[in-house]
This record gives C-alpha cells, structure tokens and sequence, in this order.
C-alpha cells in the first residue's frame, strides 16, 4: 500500500498541513473507535426503532472524525450542533410540509443557511435534515437520535 494517498491531501493551493499519517495499524485504530460507537448506535436503533436511514448520516460523521479529527468540522461542538440543529429542522419541515420533496429541500437549506451562521458547518447534517424531513414519523425518532 502506498503512503502516496491523494484523497487524503489538502487540495492544491490550499494553506493547510497533512494530517500526520499513521501506519496502518494506527491508522485501523483511528478508525476503531468512530465506527465501534456507529455500530453501537445502529442496534440500539435496530432494538428501539427500525428508522435506519435516519442514522446513515452519522456513518459518514464518523469517517470524517477517523480522517480528520482535529479539523474544525469534526470538533465535538460542531458535531453535536449541526447534528441536533438538522434533525430538529428536518422533523420540523416534516410537522409542517408533511414528509415530500418541499420538506427535505426546506430543511436543507435551512441546516445550511444555520450552519455557517452558526459557524457548525459539518457537511453529514445536511443528510440528517433530509432522513428527518422525509421519513420522521414520530416524535419518538427526534428523541432517540438526540
């Protein structure tokens, strides 16, 4: 395996150090701990409430703290912020809008738009505004993703 992994590098131009790679076995441990606490969340939700989708987002929320977790996007205050902020917005446009495409397109501008004036840009919230906007049925699913 090369060290040479491009996906993994600042864009070209841009002011910004690499993350300090590990080797592969550091690497697996990164990872270890986001996707151990994923998979964790995943059954209790398979235990308490088969709305799967309404989680999905939080896989890639994990990803990004194993590739990143010192950037600004993966900060615990963003995380959580963003997180909550979009699945309240989703569930909401979903009460008022009823669960279609006006509710979903709603609720992601909104996290958006609240998102950087917030200063919690975290790019998988965008997706927990569409799970909640489309498929939130009840007040239960808002209360078990928080």
């Amino acid at each position: 395996m090369t060290h040479d992994r491009s996906s993994l590098k600042p864009i070209k131009g841009a002011n910004r150090s690499l993350r300090r790679r590990l080797n592969l076995k550091g690497e697996f441990m990164l990872a270890l701990a986001p996707t151990l606490i994923i998979l964790v969340v995943l059954a209790l939700v398979e235990v308490l409430s088969r709305q799967r989708l309404l989680f999905a987002s939080l896989a890639s929320s994990a990803f990004l703290i194993y590739l990143d977790p010192q950037h600004g996007t993966n900060s615990i205050r963003t995380l959580i912020t963003s997180q909550l902020m979009a699945a309240t917005i989703g569930f909401f446009t979903y009460l008022i809008f009823g669960g279609g495409y006006v509710a979903a397109g709603t609720a992601m501008v909104i996290t958006i738009v609240l998102m950087i004036l917030l200063d919690a840009v975290h790019p998988p919230a965008v997706a927990t505004s569409l799970s909640f906007a489309l498929r939130a049925g009840n007040e239960s699913n808002l209360v078990l993703f928080i």
